[in-house]
């Protein structure tokens, strides 16, 4: 192991955590290719909530 300084990190994933990554990737995929109708979905939550707050 090479010293540097700072001292240096290696990060790395268990095999549970491997496990994930395939399911993962799915979910970050479905989430990109529906952000457009994600993010309306917030913004109408959002304004909903904004409303309650001010009438109270």
């Amino acid at each position: 192991m090479l010293e540097t300084s700072p001292v240096g990190v290696e990060y790395s994933l268990t095999p549970l955590g491997e496990s994930f990554r395939e399911p993962f990737t799915r979910l970050y995929e479905w989430a990109l290719a529906h952000s457009d109708e994600i993010q309306e979905f917030q913004r109408a939550f959002d304004a909903r909530n904004t409303r309650e707050i001010s009438a109270n």
